[in-house]
């Protein structure tokens, strides 16, 4: 989605009727997105200016287009600026420009990773020629009309207020890779960069580049399960962008130095502690399984670490399909409560996914904790974590329980800004919708939760009808399913080939749980039974059906939850019999967030509570089909 587009003579007179941050601004408000970011709106007014410089030139063509601010689709990130035109030779290309208002900056051992002030505090970012690199390929593997096109990206970056005196700091050796492909231009640089632009941006193109990258065909975005087998293989199926780069590169860069220190030591050993944190669909998945596979090609002991066994048994399915024998695949992935009586340091790194969902012993009979025994078995330890996704009254995994025994070792911790994530690359890149749910179920207040209609969030009055809209899609590549919350019985459990359902609701609604099969979310033979949150958090699917029970209602102008309606043949979530009422509110809460952002492409909607989806209705001005 591009925000403003013009030629570069309307470019240039709206900067010269000092309104081009006005017009930005009311092209978020033409496009249904609620903007309130002074800090951008004074970003747009000042480098604009300096962009409006450097094209202020009569050999680039006064209608050539140009685009700021275009979200890139399927992720919440946004390019700064594009200038589309073609070359000399009559080649189609696009001049992504990365916009910096930095001073200085600096240098760090990480690749691709530099300190600024940005955010109102000094941080760990991506290099701008990284983010710029980075963009630019997520646009060319999301969209088809730009391979198919042979469009060309050209990426830059472009720090205007940088200055000269601290040009070793940011044009440095140590980022020699990531420049060579997306050169840095500095404040003294304009000339340069009308060249580099001018080598690309000869003549109006042809064929509307823009509109072309705007409205170009989409590539399916990829699950991680998926890709899993070629990313083992050596393959880079994910662009890591912006705080998965630095959470990444950190991770990296400390297990390097912790094998180094164990085979020389000189001083005693030091443990490492990261806490990655980030919310569902921020990539938490996708950087802990990138660390895996580089980590292991590069000779380190690491494993990939999840309590829940879904996943884990999904990518064990999908490796073995690609030949890898289970005894190697079994000895990277593990249950969280494989280490109780580990020796300590037993591997250079261990990687812990879903770390909310740990527990604080191991088995009845063995262990004491398992954050106290990963951090004990490990050099590094990395904890992935969102705290707004516990669902059970025995999941203890929290940043201060992490913190509690990283001290108990006297390992040093690694946490911050630096490390949050907060991309968005599930439900469709929309920041939103995810707003949304938040304000729905009451987890945490937010600016925005009126989310654009790229989601597709679908209303359902009927259950059998949500169901049969959801089979069309997943008819068209088995991945898509429905999920319930803990309401239903599990009556179907001693005799699941029989006649007895678990879910029967109205209009000749009637289905089983899934709750045996742990390949619920790629068997084909899975569609018509629904998954509960055991079976589906971890993984994502193209769409999901949510069936939302009693346990969720809307009363007195308020969403509210009821511990009552649990199943009582639900003895794992601990929900219906626990006698802390915030937590028990919470975990529900918690629950229903995780099934509703398990969809990459929109999330279809069914309520027992008629009161709940009149209301969810009315806040989203979508129609109950």
């Amino acid at each position: 989605m591009i925000i403003y587009e013009n030629t570069r003579r309307g470019f240039i007179d709206d900067i010269r009727g000092g309104c081009i941050a006005e017009k930005v601004q009311q092209q978020f408000e033409n496009h249904g997105i609620h903007h309130n970011n002074i800090a951008e709106y004074r970003a747009w007014n000042n480098s604009l200016m300096y962009m409006r410089n450097v094209l202020d030139d009569d050999d680039i063509p006064e209608d050539v287009s140009l685009a700021i601010e275009y979200q890139i689709p399927l992720t919440s990130k946004r390019v700064d600026f594009l200038i589309a035109g073609n070359d000399e030779s009559g080649n189609p290309n696009v001049v992504v420009v990365e916009l910096k208002q930095w001073e200085d900056s600096g240098v760090t051992s990480r690749p691709d990773v530099v300190t600024a002030f940005t955010g109102g505090a000094n941080r760990a970012v991506c290099h701008p020629s990284y983010q710029a690199y980075s963009y630019a390929k997520i646009i060319e593997n999301f969209n088809e009309d730009v391979y198919r096109g042979k469009i060309s990206l050209r990426p830059c970056a472009f720090l205007h207020n940088y200055r000269e005196n601290n040009r070793s700091h940011i044009d440095n050796h140590l980022y020699r890779e990531a420049i060579s492909v997306a050169p840095v231009f500095l404040q003294q640089d304009t000339d340069k960069l009308r060249s580099f632009i001018k080598t690309f941006i000869k003549e109006k193109d042809g064929i509307d580049l823009l509109m072309r990258i705007d409205h170009g065909k989409l590539k399916p975005a990829k699950a991680l399960q998926d890709a899993l087998a070629s990313m083992v293989q050596g393959n880079r199926e994910f662009i890591l962008i912006d705080e998965q780069k630095v959470a990444y590169e950190t991770v990296r860069k400390l297990t390097e130095r912790a094998v180094r220190v164990a085979i020389n030591p000189t001083k005693g050993e030091e443990k490492s502690v990261v806490i990655v944190s980030g919310g569902p669909g921020t990539g938490k998945s996708v950087v802990a399984i990138q660390l895996l596979c580089d980590l292991i090609s590069k000779g380190y002991s690491a494993n990939y670490v999840t309590k829940n066994a879904a996943p884990r048994n999904v990518y064990f399915e999908k490796l073995r399909q690609n030949k890898y024998k289970l005894s190697y695949i079994k000895s990277l992935f593990k249950a969280s409560d494989s280490f109780w009586n580990a020796p300590t340091n037993l591997l250079d790194c261990i990687i812990v996914d879903e770390a909310h969902r740990l527990k604080k012993k191991s088995a009845i009979f063995h262990g004491e904790n398992q954050v106290k025994e990963l951090i004990n078995a490990g050099r590094v330890t990395v904890f992935f974590i969102d705290e707004d996704q516990k669902i059970t009254t025995k999941d203890i995994g929290s940043k201060d329980e992490i913190r509690k025994w990283a001290a108990y070792h006297g390992a040093k911790v690694y946490e911050g800004s630096d490390l949050d994530l907060v991309s968005q690359f599930r439900c469709n890149g929309s920041d939103g919708y995810l707003n949304f749910i938040d304000n729905l179920l009451n987890i945490k207040e937010t600016a925005n939760y009126i989310f654009d209609y790229d989601y597709d969030l679908r209303l359902f009055s009927s259950p059998t009808k949500m169901r049969e809209a959801l089979r069309e899609k997943n008819n068209i590549n088995n991945k898509s399913r429905m999920i319930a919350g803990y309401c239903y019985e599990w009556v179907s459990q001693s005799n699941p080939e029989g006649d007895d359902y678990d879910i029967v609701l109205e209009d000749g609604f009637r289905a089983k749980w899934n709750f045996s099969n742990t390949l619920f979310a790629i068997n084909p033979d899975s569609f018509e039974q629904v998954g509960c949150i055991h079976t589906t958090q971890g993984l994502e699917f193209d769409y999901c059906g949510i069936i939302i029970g009693q346990d969720l209602r809307y009363e007195n102008r308020k969403v509210v939850t009821d511990p009552s309606k649990e199943a009582i043949s639900d003895k794992s979530s601990g929900i219906r019999t626990c006698k802390n009422a915030v937590l028990a509110d919470r975990l529900i809460r918690n629950t229903y967030k995780t099934l509703l952002s398990r969809g990459q492409k929109g999330c279809f909607l069914y309520c027992e509570d008629k009161a709940l989806l009149k209301y969810i209705s009315e806040i989203t001005e979508i129609k109950i089909e």
